[in-house]
């Protein structure tokens, strides 16, 4: 079994409202097709994050106001994943979309409960089910956002895949920011080193950045798990993580 996380800011540019870089996403999905066992996740980038954040609607129900939002970004968020699965159509994949506002719900902002049953029915039919960064139910806050790294982690703990693939428009974790001259790529982190280290966002993110997904693939990680994030704008890095080769990226690993 594989994981793989097509990351909002490769697929989408998380600048601007509703963009797809629809070359990357189609070549993407072609490095995926023709992998057995897989699962896909993608984030909401430009679809969500930026009406979500104008809205607060990862701080919950708050006023009459957000409603109106909450339904506009859920059929924004399911735009982009009909462009997903057109994509993977398109590459020879069998997709089926299993969107979390339907089958997970939250608590106080996290993961409570997601409906398994229907992940486990579609992976037998040989299908490939694909989650994504979304609005969703939260039993203390009304709603909340369930983003494709809370989906990456709970799918982790119910198949105990091999390898976990994060897809992003950057190497790995650097040292500093991209951004910055010098910045240099982190080969791997450990729980160790998450209160020594310094996040930088260049974007809105409603998600809690590249820190909570640090955090969540520290999580997921058990021991003997490869689990990396590697950068989409490179063709074929993908392809050659599916197959398990070394590729440039930053690991995280536990013990």
């Amino acid at each position: 079994m594989i994981l793989v996380k097509l990351g909002g800011s490769v697929i989408t540019d998380k600048s601007q409202y509703q963009v797809v870089r629809l070359d990357v996403l189609r070549r993407l999905c072609g490095e995926m097709a023709g992998a057995e066992d897989i699962v896909v996740v993608h984030g909401a980038g430009s679809f969500g994050h930026i009406m979500a954040h104008e809205h607060r609607l990862s701080e919950g129900h708050r006023d009459a106001s957000q409603i109106a939002a909450y339904a506009a970004v859920s059929r924004d968020v399911r735009e982009l994943n009909l462009m997903v699965l057109d994509a993977m159509i398109e590459a020879g994949m069998r997709p089926v979309s299993l969107p979390p506002s339907a089958c997970i719900t939250l608590k106080d902002g996290k993961l409570e409960d997601f409906d398994a049953g229907l992940l486990h029915g579609y992976l037998e039919l040989g299908m490939v089910p694909v989650l994504f960064g979304d609005v969703a139910l939260d039993s203390v806050r009304g709603f909340a956002i369930c983003s494709g790294d809370q989906a990456m982690e709970h799918l982790a703990k119910e198949l105990s895949p091999r390898r976990s693939i994060f897809v992003s428009d950057v190497d790995g974790i650097m040292d500093r920011d991209p951004g910055e001259p010098g910045a240099e790529l982190l080969a791997a982190i450990t729980p160790d080193d998450l209160d020594s280290m310094t996040f930088h966002a260049r974007v809105k993110d409603v998600t809690g950045g590249i820190r909570r997904k640090v955090e969540s693939m520290l999580s997921m990680c058990s021991p003997g798990m490869d689990c990396i994030i590697i950068n989409g704008n490179a063709p074929g890095l993908l392809a050659d993580a599916i197959a398990g080769k070394e590729v440039r990226g930053t690991r995280v690993k536990v013990d």
